[in-house]
């Protein structure tokens, strides 16, 4: 990897993590069949340099209670992070992640899964950003500029390979290597395609179901989500309300967040499917590959595909999912797998099935985040640009130094260096949980109670 001497002389000289909490719980937002009353969180990272003013920011997506463990694991990093130089972690990228998530006994709590997981995803993230900012790009364009060589240097392929070779990863990437500067022009103009969740929450009334439809056809939306898993006779009026705002020309999408039995599935899906759905989401565990593949084989007569990927704790099980057939549509997450180097194989493997990837977002700093993954796959991997879509949701974007640009219903890309992830400070401080003033005021008022 090419380091200007400036670069690879930094070392981390501290890493420092928060437990930060956003009370949407008290509006519903985020609501689903499964998380009832999310309090949208991150576990945050910074990364102070040893000779710069420049900062890494990154951090794991959480839904409130168990934010502070996502913290202590970060925490339990440090000793692998501060004091390393940049050259040492970017000089050999793909093994410097084999060393985060490889430790001989954080491993044993994962392995590359879960908390442990997401606390590397959060550190790597703000590696990610540290480095677009030093090269005073965004990370997309970072990463969109590597040679083919380069960006498989950043990618461990263990457990891979039966799936796809370097070789076969590398010839992918030579492949767009010619349209490169076609397709980012192209992106630099028109932005790329979103779908919106923000219209179908679970705990929304039907008032404010229509209200946010009928926004959403104002600001040129053509891709709506809704939550479904509750109630079939619920799901099937509110699918009929939001189809009588949107009409057929727009795509409607269900997700039912994990909360159905495999034959519960495909029973539900068939008194839906009137409504032409073009997925069903997270229709059963996320573990559930086999399940998986039976809902898709039985929604392939029905038109209705099966996206997953949000739960989806590493590369493994995106191997699993894909190479099955058990997803077409590929919703990878940019805090649960191992930030854009793990990524990147996904996307790689996705590429090799001609399967789209919709990256999952939402949450808050997620569609920050999943906006870079988005571009960068367009850019550099992605065999086409049908059925590509980013899933976007308008909460808590105001609380970023970069937030998210949005027209017509198309994310435009972040021109700011970095990795869209940096909190503003008077946002950070309010809601640092518990001490933040948001959450004194909250508790003082009696509006929160602690649960541990």
């Amino acid at each position: 990897m090419n380091l200007s001497d400036e670069i690879r002389k930094q070392k981390i000289a501290k890493l420092t993590a928060y437990d930060v909490r956003f009370p949407t719980s008290l509006t519903l937002d985020g609501s689903d069949a499964v998380h009832t009353d999310p309090d949208y969180s991150i576990a945050y990272v910074v990364l102070k340099l040893s000779d710069s003013p420049v900062e890494g920011h990154g951090f794991a997506f959480t839904i409130g209670n168990g934010t502070d463990i996502v913290v202590h694991a970060i925490e339990s990093y440090r000793y692998l992070v501060e004091g390393r130089s940049l050259g040492d972690i970017y000089g050999n990228f793909g093994k410097f992640w084999r060393d985060l998530t490889n430790d001989s006994q954080l491993r044993w709590l994962g392995p590359e899964k879960g908390v442990v997981h997401m606390a590397c995803a959060a550190i790597l993230n703000a590696l990610w950003d540290a480095w677009g900012k030093l090269e005073k790009k965004p990370v997309w364009k970072l990463v969109s500029d590597f040679t083919p060589e380069q960006l498989l240097s950043v990618i461990d392929f263990r457990y891979m390979t039966d799936a796809i070779t370097q070789d076969e990863a590398l010839q992918i990437l030579r492949t767009n290597e010619s349209t490169k500067a076609q397709r980012e022009q192209e992106i630099l103009k028109t932005g790329i395609p979103a779908y919106v969740t923000s219209v179908g929450w679970m705990g929304y009334s039907d008032e404010k179901i229509k209200k946010r439809c009928e926004e959403g056809l104002a600001e040129g939306w053509k891709y709506y989500k809704m939550k479904v898993g509750v109630s079939v006779d619920d799901d099937y009026r509110r699918a009929k309300l939001i189809r009588s705002v949107i009409g057929y020309e727009n795509k409607l999408m269900m997700d039912a967040n994990q909360v159905w039995d495999v034959q519960q599935a495909i029973d539900w899906m068939h008194k839906l499917a009137e409504f032409k759905p073009l997925w069903i989401e997270e229709p059963t565990s996320p573990d559930d590959v086999l399940g998986h593949e039976a809902v898709a084989k039985a929604m392939n007569p029905l038109g209705i595909g099966v996206a997953t990927g949000e739960h989806c704790a590493n590369r493994v099980m995106f191997k699993q999912l894909i190479t099955r057939g058990a997803l077409q549509f590929c919703q990878v997450d940019g805090c649960r797998t191992g930030s854009i180097n793990e990524l990147l194989s996904i996307l790689l493997l996705a590429a090799k099935h001609k399967i789209p990837v919709c990256p999952h977002a939402g949450g808050v700093g997620l569609c920050e985040l999943v906006q870079h993954i988005s571009i960068f796959n367009y850019i550099c991997i992605a065999p086409t640009f049908e059925n590509q879509m980013t899933e976007f949701a308008n909460h808590l974007h105001e609380h970023f130094i970069a937030p998210v640009v949005m027209k017509n219903g198309r994310y435009h890309a972040p021109l700011v260096p970095g990795y869209s992830a940096e909190l503003k400070k008077d946002s950070l401080e309010a809601h640092i949980y518990p001490h933040g003033s948001v959450w004194k005021e909250l508790t003082a008022n009696g509006q929160h109670k602690p649960r541990h």
